[in-house]
């Protein structure tokens, strides 16, 4: 059914509506204000909200009569003042601007109750009255999307800009104590809103995939700090795809429960620090963990989770690839293509100090077996394992974190 232009008769009737609905009694407006604060739940702020939502239904309803008066009958345009966003910004900092929707739907019934009575005061005319109550009663389903529609849209852009400001403070903040540069440690605590005076564990998360959204680091981050016992950890955005973390007096870390963890992003890769205290520990943390990412990448290991305890050897080794290649191949010989078995076969038993009772144990293995592993494994390397087991072992660790690609060049590190 194709709408009519309203007669020049509804549009004077709808003026007059518009100018009673602008001077409403003090108990109606009482009513109105009470309608649609029902719709929020108790909360400490509640009477200083109050005010603000009432004075943003109010500006709402002056809004739309006012337009109905100076152009009746015609489309309004969205209330985008200063009281309506006001009360989009307070809900949001309560965390309640899901209330939006059901305070303006509400408020919209109730004003509608009050115009519906005007227009029957006014006239009895079955054609005036439906113009009367057709062209507002559409006009005011417009008003309110429109209104709300740019309400989220501004709240949106508020949102990302103050979120680009909070984590470009955060980072100037650690990167001045990374560099050890002075600050005011207690002006440091507030704005990072995390304590530096504990004991820290730093970590370095990364995606080697190049998505334009990288939003899922924000959040392997928060799990990463749930998974050692801090459900607010401090992140830095370190670069599109790059979230530096902070936790503060870490449970111990266990790499199956962060693999877990993670288990919902896997294309993040963790570089965990050592634990250490105070402001230089939030260093020296981070700077673990950086060396720690460094040879993952360095080595293209394929492992996700590595700590800088787990690596710290083989961190100081691989930083001269070709070197640390060179000390693979010569120590290990054509032991170095032997099985993955073969290979946790010998660590172990170096491990557990050349000790075959020891290592069988720990292997889940009989003796015999792990004698004949041991056997294989001597005749593939190149020396003596009596005289050569300290080396055996640093190389098998280096080779336990190099990927299988190991001939070319490693790729260039960038933060």
């Amino acid at each position: 059914m194709v709408s009519r232009e309203p007669s020049p008769r509804v549009r004077e009737l709808i003026r007059e509506a518009a100018r009673i609905a602008l001077e409403p009694s003090h108990e109606w407006l009482e009513e109105y204000d009470q309608a649609t604060l029902a719709a929020t739940p108790p909360i400490p702020e509640r009477a200083e909200l109050a005010k603000v939502i009432s004075r943003a239904n109010r500006a709402n309803l002056h809004h739309f009569a006012l337009s109905h008066l100076r152009n009746p009958g015609e489309p309004v345009a969205p209330n985008l003042g200063i009281q309506p966003l006001r009360m989009a910004r307070e809900l949001m900092r309560l965390g309640l601007e899901r209330l939006t929707i059901d305070i303006y739907r509400i408020g919209q019934n109730v004003a509608w109750q009050r115009w519906t009575e005007i227009a029957f005061s006014l006239t009895t005319d079955p054609d005036e009255l439906h113009g009367l109550l057709d062209v507002p009663f559409r006009s005011v389903s417009t008003f309110i999307d429109a209104t709300l529609a740019g309400i989220t849209a501004q709240m949106e852009l508020e949102h990302d800009e103050l979120t680009r400001n909070i984590a470009a403070e955060r980072r100037q903040i650690a990167d001045l104590i990374l560099d050890r540069a002075p600050l005011d440690r207690e002006h440091a605590q507030a704005r990072l809103d995390y304590p530096l005076d504990r004991s820290h564990v730093a970590a370095i998360l990364w995606s080697d995939q190049h998505d334009a959204d990288h939003r899922y680091l924000d959040d392997a981050a928060a799990a990463f700090g749930h998974a050692l016992g801090c459900p607010r950890p401090l992140t830095v955005i370190a670069g599109v795809d790059t979230r530096w973390v902070w936790v503060n007096d870490a449970a111990a870390l266990d790499s199956d429960q962060i693999h877990e963890a993670l288990a919902d992003t896997p294309h993040v890769r963790v570089a965990i620090g050592a634990p250490a205290p105070g402001i230089e520990g939030f260093r020296r943390s981070h700077l673990d963990a950086h060396a720690t990412r460094q040879m993952l990448i360095r080595l293209r290991s394929p492992h996700r989770v590595a700590s800088f305890p787990d690596v710290e050897m083989v961190a100081l080794l691989t930083e001269n690839f070709d070197g640390a290649n060179d000390f693979i191949k010569n120590t290990l010989g054509d032991f170095e293509a032997a099985s993955p078995e073969l290979h946790l076969a010998m660590r172990t038993f170096i491990k557990r100090n050349c000790n075959v009772s020891r290592a069988a144990h720990q292997l889940h293995m009989h003796r015999n077996s792990l004698v004949h592993r041991l056997e294989t494994a001597q005749r593939l390397l190149p020396r003596s394992l009596d005289d050569n087991a300290l080396e055996v072992a640093v190389a098998l660790n280096a080779l336990q974190w190099r990927g299988a690609s190991n001939n070319d060049p490693p790729p260039p590190f960038a933060e």
